[in-house]
C-alpha cells in the first residue's frame, strides 16, 4: 500500500493512495495535466484511478476534479453536502449525475480491495471529510483542513502506519502577515486551519510504534515554511508528554508543487 502526495498546500492539494490493484485520489485541487504528471511518476495513468475521494468544495480541493473525472469517467466520492456544494460551482462544467457516490461520515465502503472509512473534521465547507483507507491491517489517513481537533480525531487516527496531516501555518508569521484581519481570524478560528503547533500536539496523541511515516501538509505559501513546520512539529513531539522522539519517526513535509516520495506500508 503506498501513500504519496502529489501536491500539497494552499494552492492545491492532491493524495495518491493505492494498493497494487486499487488506485485512489484524495482530492484533486490541481490541473488536470499536473495531476497526470504526477501520476506518471508513480508509474500510473488516469485511466488507472478507481475513484476520487473528495474531502470538501474549496478550489484548492476541486480545481482539476471536473476535467479529470469527465475525461476518464472516474467515480466520485463525497458527503451531500459537498456534492451538493461541487454541484453549485460553475467552474468545474457539467459532471454526470452517475459519477457521484454518496458517502457518509464513520460508514465505511469498499472500493475493489481498500476499505474507506470517512471521518468528520472542523472545517468551514459544506461537510469536509478526512479519510482513513486500510487494505488488510495497513491504514493510512488523510486529514488537513481542520481548525481543531478533539479527542474522536485523535481515535481515528490512532493506529495508522502513515499518515498525512495538516501543518498549515506558524501562529506568528500569520499574525504579522499581509492577509487582512478578517482572514486572519478565520485561519485561526476552530472551522480554519491546523497550526503547526497544534499539529504536533495532535500527532503526540496518536504516536505509535507501527507509524513508519508522517506526512506534513497543505502549508500556506504565505504564513509558513517547510523548514519551520518540519521543526516546530519536531519540537512539540520532543517536548511533548509522550515515550517517544522525533527522531523515532519518518517525517516529511508535502511538497507544493512536486509529487513527494512516496511512504509504502
Amino acid at each position: 500500500m503506498r501513500l504519496c502526495s502529489i501536491a500539497s498546500g494552499s494552492s492545491g492539494n492532491c493524495v495518491y493512495v493505492g494498493s497494487e490493484a486499487t488506485h485512489l485520489l484524495v482530492d484533486v485541487g490541481i490541473s488536470g495535466k499536473r495531476t497526470e504528471s504526477g501520476l506518471r511518476e508513480l508509474g500510473l495513468t488516469a485511466s488507472d484511478i478507481d475513484g476520487i475521494l473528495v474531502t470538501h468544495e474549496h478550489a484548492d480541493h476541486i480545481s482539476g476534479l471536473g476535467i479529470l473525472a469527465r475525461k476518464y469517467e472516474i467515480p466520485i466520492y463525497a458527503t451531500a453536502g459537498t456534492i451538493r456544494a461541487i454541484r453549485e460551482t460553475g467552474s468545474l462544467g457539467t459532471l454526470e449525475e452517475g459519477l457521484f457516490h454518496e458517502v457518509q461520515e464513520d460508514r465505511k465502503f469498499i472500493i475493489k480491495d481498500l476499505t474507506v472509512n470517512p471521518m468528520q473534521i472542523s472545517h468551514d465547507a459544506a461537510q469536509p471529510v478526512g479519510y482513513r483507507i486500510s487494505y488488510g491491517n495497513k491504514k493510512v489517513a488523510v486529514c488537513t483542513d481542520l481548525g481543531v481537533y478533539n479527542d474522536y480525531t485523535v481515535e481515528c487516527l490512532k493506529g495508522m502506519d502513515a499518515l498525512l496531516l495538516e501543518a498549515n501555518h506558524d501562529v506568528n508569521m500569520l499574525q504579522v502577515g499581509p492577509y487582512p484581519y478578517y482572514l486572519k481570524q478565520r485561519i485561526l478560528g476552530d472551522r480554519g486551519h491546523l497550526s503547526n503547533e497544534n499539529s504536533g500536539r495532535l500527532l503526540c496523541r496518536i504516536l505509535h510504534d507501527g507509524l513508519k511515516t508522517v506526512f506534513l501538509g497543505h502549508l500556506s505559501k504565505e504564513n509558513n515554511l517547510p523548514e519551520l513546520a518540519f521543526e516546530s512539529v519536531r519540537m512539540e513531539i520532543n517536548m511533548g508528554d509522550n515515550p517517544y522522539r522525533a527522531g523515532d519517526f519518518d517525517i516529511r513535509v508535502a511538497k507544493r508543487s512536486e509529487v513527494t516520495p512516496a511512504a509504502e506500508v
